[in-house]
């Protein structure tokens, strides 16, 4: 069964972001990649892809629900920083659009990323934008934040949003960053197809997913190293205490 998966991508371009442009721009082209592959791994998942950057000259929509097949890389002159930072507008705008091409069976994954606080909206303000990220979360959006030179946790908790993220203002931070979000975003793809729309629970953080993949992998790892024993017919697998709990329900025995 084919599922649809909405990819929104907000992208501060306020003049701050200057000084890691470069980190910027290759690290959302490395996220646009991710969401490439995600489609040819899991051929069942249907992926578009909206690219939103904002400052207070423009509120640009790059790509506007595409197809991963249309897609292109970000290019260097298309993201310019400069003036201040309309974020409330850039996230009422884009979601008050996307809700409208939604169906309630569909799956949305929406990542926001700045450097600073907001200071230049004038269509939309905190309170609006809290009861709309509120509605969408019930309908099963996942929303991320991650931000830098702010009080990342409170700016969150303001947006109503669950899983947030800080990052070092620097090239360096940038890109650990992106690698992070990454990690977070290829496993919240295969979880997906393991188990469909069933991944979803208000609760549950979004970038604690990567930690997840680097366990399961580290399980792995040590699996390997451990020689296999004989398997009896008779012998039943003793039953472990993650069985039937679901993939949210794991991330959540791993967050204790």
């Amino acid at each position: 069964m084919e599922q649809k998966v909405y990819n929104l991508l907000i992208l501060d371009e306020s003049g701050s972001m200057e000084v890691i442009k470069r980190k910027a721009v290759s690290g959302l082209n490395e996220t646009l990649q991710t969401i490439k592959s995600a489609s040819k791994e899991h051929l069942e998942q249907k992926h578009y892809v909206s690219l939103i950057t904002f400052n207070s000259e423009r509120i640009w929509k790059a790509m506007d629900r595409m197809p991963v097949d249309s897609m292109t890389d970000l290019g260097w002159n298309d993201y310019s920083p400069r003036n201040a930072t309309p974020l409330f507008d850039a996230m009422g705008q884009s979601l008050m659009e996307l809700k409208e091409h939604v169906d309630e069976q569909d799956v949305v994954l929406v990542t926001i990323i700045t450097d600073g606080l907001e200071n230049a909206s004038k269509e939309y303000n905190g309170a609006v934008i809290k009861r709309l990220v509120a509605e969408l979360r019930k309908k099963g959006w996942v929303f991320a934040y991650i931000g830098t030179n702010q009080d990342v946790d409170a700016v969150a908790d303001n947006l109503g949003i669950r899983s947030r993220m800080h990052y070092d203002y620097s090239s360096r931070g940038t890109s650990e960053m992106f690698e992070k979000e990454l990690k977070s975003r290829r496993f919240f793809y295969h979880e997906l197809a393991c188990e469909n729309r069933n991944i979803f629970n208000e609760d549950a953080d979004y970038f604690r997913l990567g930690d997840e993949e680097v366990k399961n992998q580290q399980v792995d790892d040590k699996k390997k190293d451990v020689p296999s024993k004989p398997s009896s017919n008779t012998q039943k697998e003793a039953p472990t205490p993650e069985k039937g709990l679901g993939f949210w329900g794991k991330v959540k025995n791993f967050m204790k």
